[in-house]
């Protein structure tokens, strides 16, 4: 059902594991925090078999019998009593472990907040204002994304700006996930910043910058990608005219007093929490000034 264990350096290094993430909505929280917790730990493969909308007896048959195929460890995100039951009772008879990953998080919300939990599955997806807000973040991302169109990019809440290949776009669109207003502009050698951008004063500005060797990593990359760019390549990849870019992009950024966020060693996710703490820490500052 699982694999052998084989040494890796000082521990034992697991080759083969399944790991069952149970669900009655999408599964799509279960599945962020089971791969974080995953990347703990040294694993060889992880077999991950998402099961979503589970909330039928019948739905949860199937979850029960792949259990008894694979064996492995299951976390589950369920909130009717009569499932989580059966799963817990189906894993202790195949001896598997069964964690209820919410159930910490419930109950001390409900001893704080002194209510019982309404335990419906799936609200965290309801149609209400705020998932209209999401989608219509994520409208606003794509419209204003890589300066395409900057008619009404004064109602962003924060504007992205560097040079080409800073993940601008991917941390756009995945702040629009949080329902943050964001639009990106690329700061390109020798053409001209908007002007009249630079005077807005309700977006918040973020310089994103980056190692030149990185650079010219996924520059060269996308040019194998993309043979009809026209991207001038020998200034698009030459390090001597890469390394200036950077150099001058980040004066750029210090001259209009703008945050700098080095997003060489930062994935999309770690890039656009800073940027959400900075946004918390500007709407907290504007809040004191109007008390």
């Amino acid at each position: 059902m699982c694999g052998e264990l084989r040494g890796y350096g000082d521990v034992m290094l697991k080759d083969n594991i399944y790991v069952h993430l149970v669900s009655d909505a999408t599964g799509g929280t279960l599945q962020g925090l089971a791969e974080a917790a995953i990347s703990q730990f040294h694993i060889g493969k992880v077999h991950q078999k998402l099961w979503p909308q589970v909330r039928s007896d019948k739905q949860l048959d199937r979850v029960i019998r792949n259990l008894e195929d694979h064996g492995g460890i299951v976390f589950y995100t369920l909130m009717d009593n009569a499932l989580i039951l059966r799963l817990e009772e189906a894993c202790h008879l195949l001896g598997l472990q069964c964690v209820a990953v919410m159930a910490p998080i419930i109950n001390g919300l409900s001893s704080y907040l002194k209510q019982e939990p309404m335990l419906r599955p799936g609200l965290q997806h309801k149609l209400d204002d705020l998932y209209f807000e999401r989608m219509e973040a994520i409208d606003f991302a794509m419209g204003f994304d890589d300066g395409q169109s900057v008619d009404g990019i004064e109602s962003a809440d924060v504007i992205l700006v560097g040079v080409s290949r800073t993940s601008k776009t991917p941390t756009c669109i995945y702040l629009a996930r949080h329902g943050i207003r964001a639009a990106n502009i690329p700061l390109v050698p020798e053409v001209p910043f908007p002007e009249h951008i630079l005077s807005l004063s309700k977006p918040l500005f973020v310089g994103l910058t980056e190692s030149a060797d990185r650079l010219i990593q996924l520059r060269t990359s996308r040019l194998k990608i993309d043979e009809r760019s026209h991207l001038p390549r020998n200034r698009y990849i030459d390090p001597e005219k890469v390394e200036e870019e950077v150099l001058w992009a980040r004066k750029f950024f210090r001259t209009n007093g703008w945050p700098i966020i080095d997003v060489t060693k930062r994935s999309v996710e770690e890039t656009a929490a800073e940027i959400m703490v900075l946004l918390q820490i500007r709407l907290e500052g504007r809040e004191m000034d109007r008390e």
